[in-house]
């Protein structure tokens, strides 16, 4: 069997594990809580024993017929049209009218939020009548059965982070690049992180370490530079005008430099994934760069062009200007806003904060004077 589906332990769900899916996550007490909570946070406490069955017959009636991924999403998608309107006060896009539709395309991805990153991503696709892509996600934000269900449902396929010593390492890694390339010899898109872990400090740079894993199932067929080519990469810059964990990663910054490190809490992964599904994010913008083209010699140069493009389309929003002391021509109000953020980080953290902002602006100042 794991020879007929050597990426069943990574890859998304397909359309007819659908079904069983599902029907498993209906019955799981821990899932049906969670959405019990969301949905009525003032009495799930107290009240939520009357409250969890009315919730399982709603999502049942919801979900309990589809067979595809595709309706899924399709049902994803109303509820991030809500969210949308809620936490953002515009989504815009540019450079996707340049790809093609029909083409599979590898999106290396800046990072600054676990899940809407992708999210956006896939958005801004649905919206034009595009197939979303698949993403990769780490293990470590899969602690939950059933968030990794849920993930999987919405193509999702896992990066095993938690393989201990250098054969498993290593093991995992090729699998991953393997399944990266089947999925885009196969005509599906797939988006990535530059690198592991979120941008905290608003520099976003992609780690060659990355590069080396696309080309890991590659080695032996091909050079380095067919096999980026072969990929189909394409940068993309996803620029918040807030970021609903701003202080939270300001503080944690602090942290480590004040103390020499921080530790998180068991959760606190799924927190800011809450936090960033729902919270205030102003203006978002989508930026699809060029498709890498051309000779790449070592993983170092394509890293090099793929940070050129992201920095060059990040879309700078008045609050990156503000963080860098530019305030002709923004409102007042809008510098209010951006003020009274500051007050929930903690004191020492303040001034990263701000730099977490200030950073994107310095460093397109930066690549246009090189």
């Amino acid at each position: 069997m794991a020879q007929q589906d050597p990426f069943k332990d990574i890859r998304p769900y397909r359309d007819d594990e659908v079904a069983q899916v599902l029907n498993r996550l209906l019955f799981n007490p821990e899932f049906i809580s969670a959405v019990t909570q969301y949905q009525f946070p003032a009495v799930a406490g107290w009240l939520g024993w009357a409250l969890r069955p009315m919730v399982r017959m709603g999502l049942a009636r919801e979900f309990g017929e589809f067979s595809s991924v595709r309706e899924f999403q399709a049902k994803v998608g109303g509820y991030m049209e809500k969210m949308i309107a809620r936490s953002t006060t515009k989504l815009s896009c540019s450079g996707i009218d340049e790809l093609d539709p029909d083409e599979a395309y590898l999106f290396v991805s800046n990072h600054r939020d676990i899940a809407m990153d992708p999210a956006f991503v896939n958005w801004t696709r649905f919206r034009m009548e595009m197939d979303t892509a698949r993403i990769a996600i780490g293990d470590n934000l899969l602690q939950k059965d059933y968030v990794s269900d849920l993930m999987r449902l919405n193509k999702s396929f896992i990066v095993n982070r938690s393989a201990k010593g250098p054969r498993e390492m290593m093991t995992a890694l090729t699998q991953l690049s393997q399944y990266i390339d089947h999925s885009i010899q196969d005509g599906h898109c797939v988006w990535i992180a530059q690198r592991e872990g979120r941008a905290k400090n608003g520099n976003d740079q992609t780690d060659p370490a990355i590069l080396k894993m696309f080309y890991m199932a590659q080695r032996k067929q091909r050079s380095f530079s067919e096999a980026i080519e072969r990929l189909n990469i394409v940068p993309v810059s996803i620029s918040y005008e807030f970021d609903p964990c701003d202080y939270l990663k300001a503080n944690e910054l602090a942290a480590k430099q004040s103390e020499g490190g921080y530790e998180k809490s068991q959760f606190e992964d799924l927190d800011s994934i809450v936090r960033g599904i729902v919270g205030s994010k102003g203006h978002v913008h989508v930026a699809y760069g060029e498709p890498l083209r051309g000779e790449f010699e070592s993983p170092e140069q394509v890293a090099a062009e793929i940070d050129r493009q992201i920095i060059s389309n990040y879309y700078l929003h008045p609050s990156n200007h503000l963080a860098c002391g530019e305030q002709d021509g923004i409102p007042a109000e809008q510098k209010a806003v951006f003020e009274a953020r500051f007050e929930r980080a903690d004191e020492g953290a303040r001034e990263i904060m701000r730099q977490m902002y200030a950073n994107p602006v310095l460093n397109k100042q930066k690549q246009e004077t090189v």
